[in-house]
């Protein structure tokens, strides 16, 4: 016999209290809430409480005996008035937006829709085809964090189910969960590159939109969050959350952070003709942005439908309550801010001194992670590349075209080269941030792969059903001869040394460097920039028994460990003229000081400067020649050996240096000056 009394309105969601659980959910303009029990299968309703009222907007009720396994879900009762963006249907039976667990399958079908069409409200049940939220009890994450500085991370971007379906030393059985992750033949090879971050794309329990199942197809990535605390139960080999916290605690002790790709601006109830799952059926006006006099129409600065209202309180705690949770409990150390402009925006526009902003600076728990923006969405002035506050990092989009021009050999684009591969001064040092603000990266998951962007100049993205007119055209790619597959062994190793160019110029560019998964052995997506929707081998990773052997994998690890040796890379401020230790120096092919006029001359299509550290006593020379023209250039004095040292090249070189140097076409050279007895720690 269950017994049931006025609850405690904290916390939200639900709670073991001795022999019973509190529920406590936010829905202030309801007229009435009932808690729905469930059996163990989730399939039938096997008892219906009503909850109380308290100030403020919150409904309780504590139901005893009730345990850990209990599959629950909310009915809110109140007035249907779509115009004032009202949405209550008893008919709805909605997730808890607190729950930590959740059981069975989201299935779509006409039930989950509130009205059909808007304005005649729908009377049918939709429990039959919702997944239940699930008690549990989660005990507080007990690892240690490695905790690594900005000024040495590395970050790796990958996709739970993609980076270990195709392992072959990974067991069938954990293959695309999380546990794969914690194996250790893919652990070795993070460590082998020198990566120290792990950022994965989004873990957040998550549905696929109707429009892709009905040609089916899924949401692979995972942008369409169903619920802010739950793992995604495909990625659970047993179902047990706990598994997510065993990953990283793996990952941890082999000294690799775990960062989140967040889903904060929209969820999967999209717009006004959408789903009703739950957040719409307990609070409409306040968890979505309306267009003002008419709540209505939703605010459709995502485009999918729906944008996150962070500017109510009780929106803006559930935000702070789910980062805060995977910090705490699920051990996770910092976050991936998808359009990360959404969650500063209020009625005005972008705000830097946003609440939101304001309350992770001061949170205790939060302060300590990582932060990064996509800065911009697709609102009015939305990209705000460079607006974020310390102690936030973005990402650098303006890196990666410019990266990707100069590579293509587009003229004119020096000047921007210079600012972007020495931190991107001219976007972050206004407001007293430094280099290692900027995420910069060449490829992501959304556009082309490293090795698709030298084998495609135009999408080819047929495969999403959407005539090739989905993602971006403007790719700033190149196919080094011909489009698409190859076996051309000249076009073959043009393609191999433009993708070493693209990787050496990032891992030796000031900033905080990232790569996609699959770049270190040349995955390729068959020229889809847009592969959202593929759960194949478009985004499978295709590993091999000895992945060590790639070229591009050994070329990275000599890249990180280049970079870790000199200090300029890990120096947090920008390197100026006054600079007492640090300097650094343009030059010509001469070996001189590129003049004003040598920086706009069209045809000019290479880069050479120089890092130097006086305290530590070492130089770089580094040489980026996207021309198509063989390079003659006269080396500068090195400043503490008698000669320059080759430290790395994307071409093969003679190790023998002189005074004067033939640059191939295409190609990037780095040269070494070190004083022999001291190194940098």
């Amino acid at each position: 016999m269950l017994h049931s009394r006025r609850g405690s309105c904290r916390p939200l969601g639900s709670t073991l209290v001795d022999e019973g659980v509190n529920f406590a959910v936010y829905a202030p303009q309801a007229k009435a809430l009932s808690l729905c029990l469930f059996d163990n299968s989730g399939h039938s309703e096997v008892a219906r409480i009503e909850m109380f009222f308290h100030e403020g907007g919150i409904w309780s009720v504590f139901v005893s005996p009730l345990t850990v396994g209990c599959l629950y879900g909310y009915r809110a009762d109140g007035d249907y008035n779509p115009q004032k963006g009202k949405l209550f249907n008893i008919n709805k039976l909605l997730l808890d937006p607190y729950a930590k667990d959740l059981h069975g399958e989201f299935t779509w079908s006409e039930r989950h829709f509130c009205h059909m069409p808007v304005g005649t409200l729908s009377h049918l049940d939709n429990a039959i085809d919702m997944p239940k939220s699930k008690v549990v009890d989660v005990p507080k994450y007990e690892g240690t964090k490695p905790n690594v500085p900005w000024s040495r991370t590395v970050i790796y971007e990958c996709h739970v189910k993609g980076a270990t379906f195709r392992h072959p030393e990974i067991s069938e059985s954990k293959r695309g969960t999380f546990l794969a992750l914690a194996e250790p033949a893919f652990i070795s090879h993070l460590q082998f590159l020198g990566v120290t971050t792990l950022e994965l794309l989004p873990v957040h329990a998550f549905v696929s939109e109707q429009f892709l199942t009905t040609k089916g197809l899924t949401n692979y990535w995972g942008y369409n969050t169903l619920n802010y605390f739950t793992p995604h139960k495909a990625y659970l080999r047993s179902g047990d959350v706990s598994e997510f916290q065993e990953t990283v605690k793996r990952l941890h002790e082999a000294g690799i952070e775990v960062i989140l790709d967040v889903v904060y601006n929209h969820t999967a109830e999209a717009g006004v003709d959408g789903p009703v799952l739950s957040f719409k059926g307990l609070n409409n006006k306040g968890y979505y942005r309306s267009v003002a006099q008419h709540p209505d129409v939703y605010i459709n600065d995502t485009g999918c439908g729906n944008t996150l209202n962070i500017d109510d309180p009780y929106t803006l705690q559930l935000v702070l309550d789910s980062l805060r949770y995977w910090v705490e409990v699920m051990g996770v150390d910092g976050f991936r801010f998808d359009l990360a402009s959404i969650l500063a925006r209020n009625a005005d526009g972008f705000n830097r001194c946003h609440t939101f902003l304001q309350a992770v600076l001061q949170d205790p728990i939060l302060q300590g992670a990582k932060l990064i923006a996509e800065p911009w969405d697709i609102g009015p002035g939305g990209y705000q590349l460079g607006a974020f506050p310390v102690p936030w990092r973005e990402w650098n989009d303006k890196y990666r075209d410019t990266l990707r021009r100069f590579w293509l050999g587009e003229q004119g684009v020096l000047p921007e080269l210079a600012k972007r591969v020495h931190g991107s001064h001219d976007l972050f040092e206004h407001n007293l941030r430094g280099p290692l603000s900027s995420i910069n990266f060449i490829t992501s998951h959304d556009g082309f792969t490293l090795a698709d962007w030298v084998s495609y100049e135009y999408k080819h993205n047929e495969a999403n059903g959407e005539q090739n007119r989905d993602g971006h055209s403007a790719n700033h790619s190149m196919n080094c001869g011909q489009e698409g597959f190859s076996t051309d062994p000249e076009i073959t190793s043009l393609r191999l040394q433009m993708q070493k160019n693209a990787l050496l110029t990032l891992f030796l560019s000031k900033g905080v460097p990232m790569i996609a998964a699959g770049s270190e052995f040349g995955h390729s997506q068959g020229g889809n920039n847009n592969a959202y929707c593929q759960d194949n081998r478009s985004n499978w990773l295709a590993w091999k028994s000895s992945q060590f052997n790639h070229s591009l994998t050994f070329f990275i690890k000599e890249l990180v460990a280049l970079r870790r040796q000199f200090s300029a890379f890990s120096h947090p401020f920008y390197i100026h003229a006054n600079d007492s230790r640090f300097s650094v120096r343009w030059l010509n092919e001469s070996g001189e000081a590129m003049s004003p006029q040598q920086w706009h001359e069209e045809p000019r299509r290479w880069l050479i400067y120089t890092l130097l550290d006086k305290q530590q006593q070492q130089a770089l020379l580094i040489i980026l020649n996207a021309s198509t023209e063989l390079l003659h250039i006269t080396l500068p004095e090195p400043p503490f050996t008698q000669h320059w040292q080759l430290a790395i090249s994307s071409c093969k070189a003679d190790k023998t240096v002189t005074n004067s140097v033939a640059i191939s076409p295409q190609s990037s050279w780095v040269f070494t000056s070190v004083k022999e007895g001291i190194t940098h720690g």
